[in-house]
C-alpha cells in the first residue's frame, strides 16, 4: 500500500500541460529572449559577467576562449559548451552585432557562413564598450541571485550604461514567442533616449527625427519608412533591405554590377552561388560570370554582363529572385517584468530609462554610504592628530590592539570604527602635512555627501546624470550610419527578355493535349518529316513562335491555360511532346479546343467563344493576361450541361458564321455581341430547337468570296459560297444548309470557312481517315446534300472532322484568327 501511495494517477494531458508549461516558461524567461533593460539573453549576460569577474577585459591580454567557456559552464550556465561558445562568438562577429561586445583573436567565422575555429584555438577578451554594460556592477547597482548550485551569485541584469537592446538588436525563437529587433546607430539611439527624457510624451514621429531607423552592421539600403514607423508604433512592421549595387560601364558595350554591401544576416556564399545557378540554369539572360572578389579591403561581388545586356533588368531580376533584396520583419519582443511583451519604441526607451534611474539611484546610495563612512573615519583621524601625544601615550600603555581600541573609545569618545582606523595608522601619516590632507579630504567628502543627498532627493538631478553618462558614451563610441534609408519601396519591373533568351521555335499542339516546342534546327534536320504523334491523335496547331511569346490553350470546360512559351518543354521534332497536364493540372476528361499564340495582350483585340448550347461571348484579350500559371483559369462561365466548341481571336470587326448539328447556319456581324468580362457567361448566339446543338462557330473578315464547308456524319462534304446566305442578326434561327430527308437525315459534324486550297480530314468511329480538298468540290446551293467522301456502311459514321493545320510563319495572320 505504501508503495502505491508514492505514485499519482493523473490524466496525461494534465501532466503534459503542466510540464510543458514549466519548460516553456524557462525557455522564454531564461534562454531565448533578451531583457528589455540590458538587451541580453541569460547566456550572453553570463559570458560578459564571467569575463568581467576573471578580469578578462579590453586593457588586458587576450585569453583562451576555452577557459572562459569553462568558467561560464562551471559557475553560471550548466549547458553544453558549444551553445556557450557559439553565443560568445556571435558577440564578436562584426557582421552580426553593430558594436561587438567581445573581441576575438583567430577565426570567428565569416559572412559566408564558415564556422569559427574550435575554442581551444581562439582567444577572446571583453570589448571596450562592454565595460559600459558592466560599469559599477560592484556598487550594488543591480540585484544578484544565487547561481545554479548556490555557491556564488550572478547578476539578474547588467547596469547597461547604454541602450544595448536597440544598439545591437536581438533575434531568438522560444516556445510561442519569437523576437527580431534590428541593430541601430548608437548616436541616434542615445539622442532618442535623451529626447524621451526631456519630453516624456514625445511622439514616434519626433523620435524618428533622431532615430531614423535600423542601422545594420552590413550596411545596405532600407526601403519603406512606413514600415519603420509601424514597427516603432506597434512593435511589428516590415521593411525591404536591399544590397548596395552599382552598375559600372566597361569597354565594348559591356557592363558589370558591383555589390559591396548585402542585406543583414544574408549568407554571402549562398547568395553568390544562387546568382551563379540562375546564370547556369539560364533563368536570367545577360550574365556572363559571377565572381566573389571580397578581400581584406572589403566586400565586392562582381556580376559581369554580356555585351548589350539589360543591366537594370538583370539587377531587378536578381533583387526579386535572390537574397540580394530581402524583407526584414520587426517583431520587437523582450522580457519586461519577467514577462515576454511586444514592445513599441517608446516602451523600450521608457523601460531603459526606468532601469537607469534605478541603477543611478542604487549607485548613488552606495557612494553616499561609502562617503559617509570615510567622512566619519577622517573626522576621527583629524581629532586623533589634534591630541596626538595623549593618543600615543594611551596606545603605549595598552596591553594589546583590542585594549588600545577600548581605551580610545572610553577616554576620548572615539567610535569603534574610528578607533580601528587610529590603531592601524602608519607612523609616516603622523607628519604635519597629513593634517592638511585630511582636512582637504574631509571638505571634499562633505561636498560629495551634499551632492549625493541632493541627487537622491531630486529626480531632475538623477536624469542629468543619466544624460551626462549617455553623452559621454556617445562621444566615445559614435560612428557614421552604415545603412541608407529610402522612403518608398521600389517597384521591381523585370522585362521578359531579361529572363528568357529570345529565340524563334516551332510550337506544336495536338488535340489530345501533347505539346512541345522544337528548335528550328531540329525541324530542318528532319525535313519536317517524322513528327511524333500518338495513334488517333492529330495536330491542332503548328506555328513558328518566339520564346518570349505566350500560348493560350482553351478547353471544352470553359477554362484556359496560360503558358509562356519558354516554359513549354523543348523536345526534338521526332520525339513525343509532353502532356499539358504535366505543366498545368487539368481534368482527365477535359480536352483542348483551341491553341492561340499571343505576342502582346493588345486591348484592341478580342476573344470570341462559341458554346454547344448556342451562346457566344466576347471579351477583351487583355483580360486574359495572367501573372501566374499554376492552375487552369476561368475563360467563360458555363452552365453545367454546356461546353466550349470554338474560340477565335478577332479584331472586333469580324463576321460570325455559326452552324448547328441540324444543319442550320446563321451569319451576322461581331458588333452584335457586346463585350463582357473574363469570368462572365455568353449571350444567345443562335436559336436552337430540342436536341439541337452548335457544332462550330467561325469568324472571318471581308474575305473575297469565302466558302462554307460542312461535313456530315454520313460521310458527305459540301461546299457553299457565302453568297448563298443573307447576313442577319444574332440569336435568329438561321437558314437550312442541307436538303431535308425523312429517312436518315444528315447531321453536321463540323463546319469551316475556307478561301484557299486547304484540306479537310474526316475521322470515322472505326478510326478510319479520309481527306478532301474542299475547294476542288463544286459549289452547291443550300438545298443539296453534297458529295459522299466515304462509305459509312463499311467505315462507320463520321465522328470528327478538322482542317489540316499548316506550318504557320511567325504570327502569320490567318482568316480564322481575324
Amino acid at each position: 500500500m505504501a508503495e502505491q501511495e508514492r505514485y499519482l494517477d493523473l490524466p496525461l494531458e494534465e501532466v503534459m500541460g503542466d510540464r510543458f508549461g514549466r519548460y516553456s516558461k524557462y525557455i522564454i524567461q531564461d534562454r531565448a529572449l533578451p531583457d528589455v533593460r540590458d538587451g541580453l539573453k541569460p547566456v550572453q549576460r553570463r559570458i560578459l559577467y564571467a569575463m568581467h569577474q576573471e578580469r578578462n577585459t579590453y586593457e588586458k591580454p587576450y585569453r583562451k576562449s576555452a577557459k572562459t567557456v569553462g568558467t561560464v559552464i562551471g559557475n553560471y550556465h550548466p549547458h553544453g559548451d558549444t551553445s556557450v561558445y557559439d553565443a560568445m562568438v556571435r558577440l564578436s562577429q562584426d557582421w552580426k552585432v553593430r558594436h561587438g561586445l567581445v573581441e576575438m583573436h583567430g577565426n570567428n567565422g565569416s559572412v559566408d557562413g564558415d564556422p569559427p575555429a574550435a575554442m581551444r584555438y581562439t582567444e577572446a577578451r571583453l570589448a571596450s564598450i562592454s565595460s559600459e554594460l558592466l560599469q559599477n556592477i560592484e556598487k550594488e547597482t543591480v540585484d544578484f541571485i544565487p547561481n545554479f548550485d548556490d555557491t556564488i551569485e550572478e547578476p539578474v541584469v547588467l547596469p547597461a550604461k547604454f541602450p544595448n537592446l536597440l544598439v545591437n538588436g536581438s533575434t531568438g525563437i522560444s516556445a510561442g514567442y519569437a523576437t527580431d529587433i534590428p541593430p541601430h546607430n548608437i548616436s541616434e539611439v542615445i539622442d532618442a533616449v535623451i529626447m524621451s527624457i526631456d519630453k516624456p510624451d514625445v511622439s514616434v514621429d519626433e523620435l524618428m527625427t533622431k532615430m531614423k531607423g535600423p542601422d545594420f552592421p552590413t550596411g545596405g539600403i532600407i526601403q519603406g519608412v512606413d514600415g519603420i514607423k509601424s514597427a516603432y508604433e506597434t512593435g511589428k512592421g516590415k521593411v525591404v533591405v536591399r544590397s548596395r549595387a552599382d552598375i559600372e560601364q566597361l569597354r565594348g558595350n559591356k557592363a558589370q554590377i558591383v555589390i559591396d554591401e548585402i542585406p543583414y544576416e544574408v549568407n554571402k556564399a549562398s547568395l553568390v552561388k544562387k546568382m551563379d545557378e540562375l546564370r547556369i540554369d539560364r533563368k536570367v539572360e545577360g550574365i556572363a560570370e559571377v565572381r566573389d572578389e571580397t578581400d581584406r579591403t572589403g566586400m565586392r561581388i562582381v556580376i559581369e554582363l554580356k555585351k548589350d545586356a539589360n543591366s537594370e533588368g538583370v539587377l531587378n531580376y536578381l533583387y526579386k529572385n535572390t537574397d540580394l533584396q530581402v524583407t526584414y520583419h520587426f517583431n520587437m519582443v523582450a522580457i519586461h517584468g519577467r514577462t515576454p511583451k511586444l514592445l513599441n519604441l517608446k516602451m523600450m526607451i521608457e523601460s531603459y530609462v526606468e532601469h537607469q534611474k534605478e541603477v543611478v539611484t542604487r549607485q548613488s546610495v552606495y557612494d553616499l554610504n561609502k562617503a559617509q563612512e570615510r567622512a566619519h573615519i577622517v573626522e576621527g583621524l583629524i581629532k586623533a592628530i589634534s591630541i596626538l601625544d595623549d593618543v600615543i601615550a594611551t596606545i603605549r600603555a595598552s596591553q594589546d590592539k583590542q585594549d588600545a581600541k577600548n581605551r580610545l573609545v572610553e577616554q576620548y569618545e572615539f567610535t569603534e570604527k574610528q578607533a580601528e582606523a587610529i590603531v592601524t595608522l602608519q607612523l609616516y601619516r603622523l607628519t604635519n602635512t597629513d593634517i592638511t590632507a585630511l582636512e582637504k579630504e574631509a571638505e571634499e567628502l562633505r561636498e560629495r555627501i551634499a551632492y549625493l543627498e541632493k541627487l537622491l532627493g531630486d529626480e531632475n538631478e538623477l536624469l542629468k546624470v543619466i544624460k551626462r553618462d549617455l553623452r559621454k558614451i556617445k562621444k566615445q563610441y559614435q560612428d557614421p550610419r552604415r545603412t541608407e534609408i529610402e522612403a518608398e519601396i521600389s517597384e521591381l519591373k523585370v522585362d521578359l527578355e531579361v529572363t528568357v533568351a529570345s529565340e524563334d521555335v516551332l510550337l506544336s499542339v495536338t488535340r489530345d493535349g501533347y505539346i512541345k516546342r522544337t528548335s528550328l534546327r531540329s525541324y530542318a534536320a528532319s525535313n519536317g518529316e517524322g513528327f511524333a504523334i500518338k495513334d488517333g491523335d492529330h495536330l491542332l496547331r503548328l506555328v513558328e513562335i518566339n520564346t518570349t511569346d505566350t500560348l493560350l490553350l482553351f478547353t471544352d470546360k470553359g477554362n484556359y491555360l496560360y503558358l509562356p512559351v519558354h516554359e513549354i518543354p523543348d523536345i526534338r521534332w521526332k520525339d513525343l511532346g509532353q502532356h499539358v497536364a504535366n505543366l498545368i493540372p487539368i481534368d482527365k476528361d477535359e480536352r483542348l479546343v483551341k491553341a492561340i499564340p499571343i505576342r502582346e495582350f493588345d486591348e484592341s483585340r478580342y476573344l470570341l467563344f462559341f458554346t454547344k448550347r448556342g451562346t457566344v461571348k466576347k471579351t477583351e484579350l487583355a483580360a486574359y493576361y495572367a501573372q501566374r500559371n499554376s492552375k487552369p483559369l476561368m475563360a467563360i462561365k458555363l452552365k453545367s450541361d454546356d461546353e466550349v466548341v470554338d474560340v477565335h481571336l478577332t479584331s472586333g470587326h469580324s463576321d460570325i458564321f455559326i452552324a448547328s448539328n441540324k444543319a442550320f447556319g446563321l451569319w451576322y456581324h461581331e458588333s452584335e455581341v457586346n463585350t463582357v468580362g473574363q469570368r462572365a457567361g455568353g449571350v444567345k448566339a443562335i436559336q436552337l430547337k430540342e436536341d439541337e446543338y452548335v457544332v462550330s462557330g467561325q469568324v472571318f473578315d471581308d474575305l473575297a468570296d469565302p466558302s462554307i464547308v460542312i461535313t456530315t456524319h454520313r460521310g458527305a462534304v459540301k461546299r457553299m459560297r457565302l453568297k448563298e446566305f443573307e447576313q442577319t442578326s444574332r440569336a435568329k434561327r438561321g437558314v437550312v444548309m442541307l436538303r431535308e430527308l425523312k429517312k436518315h437525315p444528315h447531321r453536321l459534324v463540323d463546319m469551316h470557312v475556307v478561301t484557299r486550297n486547304e484540306t479537310v480530314v474526316l475521322k470515322t468511329e472505326k478510326g478510319e481517315l479520309a481527306t478532301v480538298a474542299p475547294m476542288s468540290l463544286k459549289a452547291n446551293d443550300r438545298y443539296s446534300n453534297g458529295s459522299y467522301i466515304l462509305d459509312v456502311d463499311s467505315s462507320g459514321v463520321v465522328v470528327h472532322s478538322w482542317l489540316q493545320p499548316e506550318y504557320e510563319a511567325p504570327f502569320q495572320v490567318t482568316e480564322e484568327d481575324l
